[in-house]
């Protein structure tokens, strides 16, 4: 394979990547708490080719990572929605273990429980669910305190991690912690009840990104099929002088 066809293939496979992570971040520009997804580039160079100063290198995608930095926050005004302002996570039980989340979207199950959309229950300091009178009103401080009639129920569980890295995305806006023993602590965040906090991207910014990824698409394309054009001349002309 030559070098203009090798380049062109490496960069269409680089830009259906983007493509991917563009189109997902859009799909969930309306998730609360939603973390983009972004991209590192880096050049490839095969280790046998390394010893050779002439080879090309090809352009990829070295790994995804996620943008942790905070979105706006709104209010909505309805008890049950939270969000966090600062760094930290809310702590949820889920069905292989703990789970953390930025989405503060919440509901009131039947018994009590404080749990997310999809029946996920927050956690309180204390590793255990967070359980209210359901016929009375609460409120939750900024420190994540949880009171109704006065009286202190509970205090969320809101935790941060230095390393991030070790966090790995599980489906939504969720997130789960690959090594066990990585450190977290408790978090300064303070906590906003009757608000939620917004994808952490601009929606208008990623159309723009997707609409130029594409057109680099197309460019490549025609790369790469007018390197298939000029190989099939190539060896036309070599049969001809045969």
């Amino acid at each position: 394979m030559d070098s203009l066809t090798m380049a062109a293939a490496a960069g269409l496979r680089a830009r259906m990547e983007s493509l991917e992570l563009l189109a997902n971040n859009l799909a969930n520009a309306s998730t609360a708490g939603y973390k983009a997804d972004r991209e590192f580039y880096d050049l490839y160079r095969s280790p046998e080719a390394a010893a050779s100063p002439d080879v090309a290198r090809l352009p990829l995608i070295e790994k995804p990572w996620t943008d942790y930095s905070q979105g706006t926050l709104t209010a909505t005004g309805n008890p049950l929605d939270l969000s966090l302002d600062g760094r930290g996570f809310f702590s949820v039980d889920g069905p292989g273990g703990v789970l953390y989340t930025r989405g503060g979207g919440l509901r009131l199950a039947r018994d009590g429980t404080l749990a997310t959309p999809e029946g996920y229950p927050l956690r309180n300091a204390g590793g255990r669910p967070v359980r209210l009178d359901p016929a009375l009103p609460f409120e939750i401080a900024r420190d994540g305190a949880v009171r109704q009639s006065g009286q202190e129920l509970a205090r969320l569980a809101v935790t941060d991690f230095p390393q991030p890295d070790a966090l790995v995305k599980k489906g939504g806006n969720y997130f789960h912690m690959t090594d066990p023993a990585a450190p977290g602590r408790r978090s300064a965040a303070e906590v906003h009840q009757g608000a939620i906090e917004n994808a952490n991207f601009n929606s208008a910014e990623s159309a723009v990104r997707l609409v130029s990824v594409l057109r680099q698409f197309e460019m490549l394309q025609r790369a790469l099929a007018l390197g298939g054009e000029m190989n099939r001349r190539a060896v036309e002309e070599v049969a001809r002088v045969s």
